[in-house]
């Protein structure tokens, strides 16, 4: 009896010893069973998919047609070899780069049955989102300073805008944005994921992916405000006190057609930032009450935004006008 005693005992204390290891890696077991998540994308009804499948195709048609035009125009004109256009040629590759780690997959989902996406390619996707368009922030701060030294300071431009300076402020732009983006996807992915892998978004939002967490994410959620307050913050205070001073330097011209060709080119400079921050303020600084509204909130930056900014440019500049006429007459003469 004794022997049958301590051999139960023994055996207790075996599936004892193997159960508590298993339910303390628990939350690390689960993490690493994840390889996809599913992007529920819109809530329409199946009819709607295929009239949004269409939208957004042609809406993402003119973001590559736009901003890949851009692009060629400025590096092909000489007219347009000038600071302001060496940021506008990034705002455009930028534009174009952030609106295509998106919409391609959003846009396959909406004929899609599974929605899926691995969970590298969310990694990805969150990465060189986060990447673009924090980049893209501080470079319209660079592009607000580069508008203040051409109004307040026309005499002294093209000492301060030199060369080196603008790729230093476009090098420093992708800097901050690939530090915040590394930050971003390190303490998003390193959340623990038991149950749910369905994503309420259309692509891997980190608001989104929090939501599904198992684990305590009020530090991420803490670090996520943080640098949106960071990355915010500086760059509008940038943008408004050269906005102050220039709106000052322009009413004290004696010009009319100074000031008009001043207020055309810092109208749509202003414009740009006007949708890309109100958009993403909305999105990442306002509590997450409604889904809808938020993925809404998002086309206007992921798609709108970009289809929107090289014909906010090229529609309201004379001289982007006047490029784009010289090379089409010159194609037209070599045909």
């Amino acid at each position: 009896i004794s022997g049958s005693k301590m051999r139960i005992h023994f055996l207790t204390l075996t599936c004892t010893s193997q159960q508590v290891p298993a339910m303390g890696e628990r939350g690390i077991k689960n993490h690493s069973e994840v390889t996809e998540f599913i992007l529920v994308g819109f809530r329409v009804h199946p009819e709607l998919q295929i009239l949004l499948f269409f939208i957004f195709l042609l809406i993402y048609s003119m973001v590559l047609l736009g901003n890949i035009g851009m692009i060629i125009l400025i590096v092909t004109a000489s007219r347009l070899n000038t600071p302001m256009y060496f940021f506008l040629g990034n705002l455009s590759l930028i534009d174009l780069s952030y609106s295509s780690v998106v919409a391609p997959k959003a846009i396959a989902n909406l004929l899609s049955e599974s929605k899926t996406i691995s969970f590298v390619g969310c990694v990805a996707q969150l990465f060189f989102f986060a990447l673009f368009i924090v980049t893209e922030g501080f470079l319209l701060a660079a592009m607000a300073y580069d508008r203040f030294i051409a109004i307040c300071s026309p005499l002294l431009y093209s000492v301060r805008m030199s060369r080196r300076l603008c790729i230093q402020l476009v090098a420093g732009s992708y800097f901050f944005g690939c530090i915040s983006s590394i930050i971003q996807a390190i303490i998003t992915f390193t959340m623990s994921f038991c149950a749910s892998h369905v994503i309420d978004f259309f692509y891997c939002d980190t608001r989104a992916i929090q939501k599904i967490a198992c684990s305590n994410v009020f530090i991420n959620e803490v670090i996520s405000y943080t640098l949106a307050v960071l990355i915010i913050l500086p760059t509008i205070i940038v943008i408004m006190v050269s906005y102050i001073y220039i709106l000052s330097t322009i009413l004290k011209m004696h010009s009319n057609e100074g000031q008009m060709k001043a207020f055309s080119t810092c109208g749509s400079h202003l414009m740009v930032v006007s949708l890309l921050y109100g958009t993403v303020s909305f999105m990442y600084l306002t509590p997450a009450s409604n889904p809808e509204l938020g993925k809404a909130a998002s086309l206007c930056y992921t798609l709108v935004t970009p289809m929107l900014n090289p014909l906010i440019y090229s529609l309201r500049n004379k001289d982007v006008k006047e490029a784009l006429k010289s090379m089409l007459w010159r194609k037209k003469s070599f045909l």
